[in-house]
């Protein structure tokens, strides 16, 4: 495959990322997924340049998946043009007959020539099989293209299949000398932005948790009023309960991810015990106190995944490597 040709499938991919990210409400507990269908240029039939006929994304859990409605999106007079085109999909099509039936057989059923795949699923009843049918049919198959990208997306789905728990963040805000709160008490460090950024993430997430210190100290409401989307699953933690039954029965619920905003005892629960994937820490660099609660100390196997400045306040981003 030529550069050109891998410019163009990233191209294609990012587009099909842009639209899976749209339903990040709705989508849940199915993953996100992007698909377009382009006709690439051919020059001995007039075309310079490639042209989208068709896109969709997995609107809603129960309802038609991205292939299906890209599909459904094709002009009925550009049908004849589906045996010459490629679609490119950020996750692997289903082969499975579910709530929907198998989108690699409807690939199939309309003929296209390619397909680009972002990601293998991890699911169960999918892990290739959508891939090998598309191929048995004849079908040119490209998978990888974006892959890493692909996979970030839809990460609570992935952690969710693959590790049998939900996608753990871990969340807190520190002063500029380390203290999450002033001698014991509550400390605004968020400003109105990061608070509205942290409201997002909460409708984002299934659920989110506080110890029960905080619950009792502080009555958190831990909703999204700044924000719109769905409350997520509200939970305290107690002293009886050990975190690996925590997030095994959470598991059991079908919770895809959560949110640990406790204090210091809380978060070193979860990173004592391995249990978190990413960080998140929001410092307020021109805040100071000279006493308080000490901020947890970050794990060494951590990576950097991206630092925000917002007005005089920073969010670092940790991804957990082990």
């Amino acid at each position: 495959m030529d550069k050109s040709q891998i410019s163009t499938d990233e191209k294609y991919m990012q587009r099909c990322l842009q639209l899976a990210a749209n339903g990040i409400h709705g989508a849940r507990p199915n993953p996100m997924v992007g698909a377009v269908i382009c006709l690439p240029p051919d020059p001995s039939k007039g075309r310079v340049s490639c042209r989208i006929l068709g896109e969709g994304y997995h609107v809603r859990c129960g309802e038609g998946h991205a292939e299906v409605n890209a599909f459904a999106s094709v002009r009925p007079e550009d049908e004849v043009l589906l045996s010459d085109s490629t679609i490119y999909v950020s996750l692997e099509p289903c082969a499975h007959y579910g709530k929907t039936p198998p989108c690699a057989e409807l690939i199939i059923r309309k003929g296209v020539r390619r397909v680009v795949v972002g990601c293998v699923d991890p699911f169960a009843q999918v892990q290739g099989r959508g891939i090998q049918m598309l191929r048995e049919a004849g079908i040119d198959v490209t998978v990888g293209v974006l892959q890493k990208e692909c996979m970030w997306l839809n990460r609570r789905f992935f952690t969710y299949h693959s590790k049998h728990r939900p996608y753990i963040i871990l969340k807190w805000a520190q002063t500029a000398n380390g203290f999450i709160d002033d001698h014991g008490k509550a400390l605004q460090i968020s400003n109105e932005q990061t608070q509205m950024l942290s409201h997002k993430l909460r409708a984002e997430e299934d659920a989110i948790l506080v110890g029960h210190t905080t619950d009792s100290r502080e009555h958190p409401q831990l909703t999204v009023r700044h924000w719109h989307g769905p409350n997520p699953k509200r939970l305290v933690l107690t002293r009886q309960r050990p975190l690996s039954q925590l997030v095994d029965d959470l598991y059991q619920q079908g919770v895809q991810s959560l949110i640990v905003e406790g204090g210091r005892q809380t978060h070193d629960a979860f990173i004592d015990a391995g249990l978190w994937d990413e960080l998140r820490v929001e410092t307020g660099q021109h805040l100071t106190v000279s006493d308080g609660t000490r901020a947890p100390q970050l794990p060494f196997d951590v990576a950097i995944q991206h630092h925000i400045q917002y007005g005089f306040n920073s969010i670092t981003t940790y991804l957990n490597m082990k």
